[in-house]
C-alpha cells in the first residue's frame, strides 16, 4: 500500500479496520518511525478505528503527514456521526471500559501518541485527532 501525504478511508466494517491499520503502518514506515513508535501509532489507530465503528456506527479515518521544520509527523482523524459520548470524564478515565475493544480505551490511546484531541457531544458524533512525531 503506497503511503500518501493525505487521504481518507471509510470505517464501515472489520475489514476497514484492518485496512486502516495497514495504511497507518505504511505511513509510519515511510516516515521512518522506530518499530516501537510504529506499534504505538498502529495500536492507537486500531483502538480508535474500532471505537468509530462499534460506538459511532461507522465513520472515516483521515490522515495527514505533517512537517514542522525538520520534524515530521503523522496526524490521524477519526470521525463519526454516532450518538456521541455522554460522559467524557468517565470515558477518559483509566479502568473504564465499555466491554469491547482492546481494553485500552481513550486514555490508553492518548498515552501512545504525542498529541490527542477529542470533541464529542450527545447526538453530534465524535471526532478524535492524534499525532505522533518522529
Amino acid at each position: 500500500m503506497a503511503a500518501e501525504l493525505a487521504g481518507k478511508l471509510p470505517l464501515r466494517s472489520e475489514h476497514d479496520i484492518v485496512m486502516a491499520r495497514q495504511q497507518v503502518r505504511a505511513m509510519c514506515q515511510s516516515l521512518k518511525f522506530s518499530l516501537v513508535d510504529q506499534t504505538k501509532m498502529v495500536t492507537a489507530a486500531s483502538e480508535l478505528a474500532r471505537n468509530t465503528l462499534i460506538h459511532g456506527g461507522g465513520g472515516d479515518m483521515r490522515w495527514n503527514v505533517l512537517e514542522d521544520g525538520a520534524r515530521r509527523g503523522l496526524q490521524l482523524h477519526f470521525e463519526d456521526e454516532g450518538p456521541g459520548i455522554a460522559n467524557m470524564q468517565l470515558a477518559m478515565s483509566d479502568g473504564w471500559t465499555s466491554g469491547t475493544g482492546m481494553g485500552l480505551g481513550l486514555p490508553g490511546s492518548k498515552r501512545l501518541v504525542n498529541d490527542f484531541d477529542i470533541e464529542s457531544a450527545p447526538g453530534k458524533g465524535t471526532r478524535v485527532s492524534i499525532t505522533k512525531w518522529k
